[in-house]
């Protein structure tokens, strides 16, 4: 069973390593973001109390507008719809557009709603394990998590379609992590940026950043995620969610996060490596920290790992702490050339990995 099911997985690692690839060869910068308003057409998504106002209509709405907003600043980036009108679409169709237009980034925009009136707020959420230990995954945030992923059950043949995933078990997760794992560092900055936009908004409390084990985040092969704006349960983000100008503010902040993470992005890809410094010798630890260093990002994650851990494949790893992620980089050295040559060896065991310029303990992506 074990062996079955890490074939599988070694599968669907391979096949993101060969899509990455290919989407390297596509062009600087980015040029696709896919906007996926939730819910539409016979899923509702989320109802308020008097039955008069439906979470696929507002999120509909701010998507358009976001839409809107990036197209007359960037003309020159596709904006993809998963929908621009009230039509019933499975979760994999929504993954399905972003996958096969090689998207750059990837918005899934909802409206959360509870059992009771009082829980309200935004809350952005990424593809992961939680990063708190002491939290369990499979039963914390998974009323959220059950709501969102329910139109599965919408479809004729969802038994079939849908078998190898199950939220509530930890091997569908260790799917999603492969195939995630790649993307969390970009996706969790993106998310930081909606977090932060959308504070002192309409929607006045924020709920923070949150890892959950979204399908349509799972099945998506590019930054991704998934945003909460507020509670059509709660009778004040109710009352903003009605207005107009408040559905307005909310597009114009997702704009402004997308602002600030396609300036980042493009960016990173003007970087180039500086010239070859006078090495100095590894074991001095105090010049780790003040020295540039270069080497290759295997992978991020949010929970620390222990140096033995078998994902390292023997290798011992530099970890960088990033925004509650850890960053995992092997094949360090002061001369570039040599991480460089390194990093040739190092690709062929983990595909997905790209090379990172290491200074005052952060990282930076060398494209």
């Amino acid at each position: 069973m074990y062996s079955l099911f890490l074939k599988r997985a070694i599968c669907i690692f391979l096949t993101l390593a060969l899509c990455m690839a290919a989407s390297a060869g596509n062009g600087l910068g980015l040029k696709t973001v896919v906007i996926d308003p939730g819910h539409g057409g016979k899923d509702p998504g989320a109802v308020s109390k008097d039955k008069k106002t439906y979470e696929k209509t507002l999120v509909l709405d701010i998507s358009k507008r976001l839409a809107d907003k990036i197209t007359a600043e960037y003309p020159d980036v596709s904006v993809i719809m998963t929908r621009s009108t009230d039509r019933t679409l499975t979760l994999d169709q929504r993954a399905s557009t972003a996958n096969d237009a090689d998207a750059d980034l990837f918005i899934s925009i909802h409206v959360n709603s509870s059992t009771s009136t009082s829980p309200n707020g935004y809350s952005v959420h990424v593809l992961g394990q939680s990063s708190n230990k002491n939290r369990d995954l499979f039963a914390y945030n998974m009323d959220v998590c059950r709501a969102e992923n329910s139109v599965v059950m919408l479809e004729d043949d969802y038994s079939t379609k849908y078998q190898e995933f199950d939220p509530s078990d930890p091997e569908s997760f260790i799917f999603m992590q492969l195939m995630q794992s790649a993307y969390l560092e970009q996706s969790l900055l993106f998310a930081q940026f909606i977090s932060d936009n959308l504070s002192g908004g309409p929607i006045k409390s924020g709920r923070g950043i949150w890892q959950d084990p979204f399908y349509v985040l799972w099945k998506t092969s590019m930054p991704a995620v998934l945003v909460e704006l507020g509670f059509i349960s709660n009778q004040q983000d109710i009352g903003q969610l009605k207005q107009e100008t408040s559905r307005e503010a909310l597009a114009e902040a997702l704009f402004n996060s997308f602002v600030e993470y396609k300036t980042q992005y493009d960016k990173s890809l003007d970087f180039a490596v500086e010239p070859s410094s006078v090495p100095v010798a590894e074991s001095d630890s105090t010049a780790k920290v003040d020295k540039v260093m270069y080497g290759t990002q295997i992978f991020a994650s949010g929970k620390l790992l222990k140096d033995n851990d078998s994902r390292f494949l023997g290798y011992k790893p530099e970890v960088i702490s990033g925004v509650s992620i850890y960053k995992y980089v092997i094949g360090v050295s002061y001369d570039p050339e040599e991480a460089k040559k390194s990093f040739g060896e190092i690709s062929k065991k983990y595909p997905s990995a790209f090379l990172v310029k290491i200074e005052n303990g952060k990282s930076v992506q060398i494209r």
